[in-house]
């Protein structure tokens, strides 16, 4: 009997023994996973980089071109340093200065967080008139069109388009005869649509005419295509860098008919001769031609 009860200690002491040794290597691993996770955060915490932000104006709701900007209009965020576009306003003072009276208007459309700048607002005082969207050096000038000629009503101002001309060259151009039609200008802006300035038009509108911001030079060649001819307008895609070669089509080109070649000119021989009195009989003698 007490071999058996010292059989069983003894067989209980090693299972305690083997419980106490599994208990402490699991616990050696969980402390050392758990420090290896610690660590591994405090490495992550090392290497992020502080994030430097500065205030910023925004649109407090979606404005349209020609409204009057006001306080109401705008709202503060925060905005990352390194990140701010060029000419973004930074302040109330900066976009209603003090020593400069007037409102200010939208100049181009801008969806609410829009971050305000100063190419989407007019100046202080300054109007939202169609003076404010032509570029130095640029004149404003209208093209009339229609339903076809202005792509179906699909124009917007902002838009590029390429011009073509369709006309007679009868007596402009030696050897042609009829119409052709001709590429005159390309990637012209449009900076308004009827009476329209403002991009934020919806749906096809069937315009009368658009107005194209251009260079005296290409004023003057549009002019003179409008009054000798008809005008058509191309939609330039907004990601289209293709630079538009010379395009020139008559109605052979386009039928695809060859100007047949000249017949050959037959040249006859020359045959110089002579004549010569013999009486009342005048004979003709062949001799070689001296020119």
């Amino acid at each position: 009997m007490r071999a058996v009860f010292g059989l069983v200690l003894i067989i209980g002491v090693a299972l305690a023994g083997g419980a106490v040794y599994l208990a402490q290597d699991y616990i050696s691993k969980t402390q050392a996973q758990l420090e290896k996770e610690k660590r591994a955060a405090q490495d992550a915490l090392a290497n992020v980089k502080t994030i430097t932000t500065i205030d910023v104006l925004v649109s407090n709701r979606a404005l349209k071109y020609g409204e009057r900007l006001t306080e109401e209009d705008i709202r503060v965020v925060q905005w990352p340093e390194d990140a701010i576009p060029e000419g973004t306003f930074l302040g109330l003072a900066e976009l209603f200065p003090e020593d400069k009276k007037g409102d200010r208007f939208v100049l181009r459309a801008m969806e609410k967080d829009e971050a305000l700048m100063e190419v989407k607002v007019t100046k202080p005082g300054e109007s939202a008139g169609l003076t404010s969207r032509i570029e130095k050096g640029k004149r404003a000038f209208a093209i009339s069109v229609d339903v076809a000629s202005g792509v179906s009503g699909f124009l917007r101002p902002g838009d590029n388009v390429d011009v073509y001309w369709t006309g007679s060259v009868s007596g402009a151009i030696a050897g042609n005869s009829g119409e052709i039609t001709r590429l005159i200008q390309t990637n012209i802006e449009l900076i308004a649509v009827d009476q329209k300035a403002g991009s934020d038009l919806t749906g096809a509108t069937i315009a009368r005419t658009v107005t194209v911001a251009a260079t005296p030079e290409q004023i003057a060649a549009l002019a003179q295509a409008q009054n000798t001819g008809r005008l058509s307008l191309a939609l330039v895609g907004v990601q289209d860098e293709t630079v538009a070669s010379a395009v020139e089509v008559d109605q052979r080109k386009l039928l695809g008919i060859k100007e047949a070649a000249p017949a050959p000119v037959q040249v006859q021989e020359e045959v110089c001769t002579v004549n010569t009195r013999r009486g009342a009989e005048i004979v003709k003698t062949v001799i070689p031609c001296t020119n």
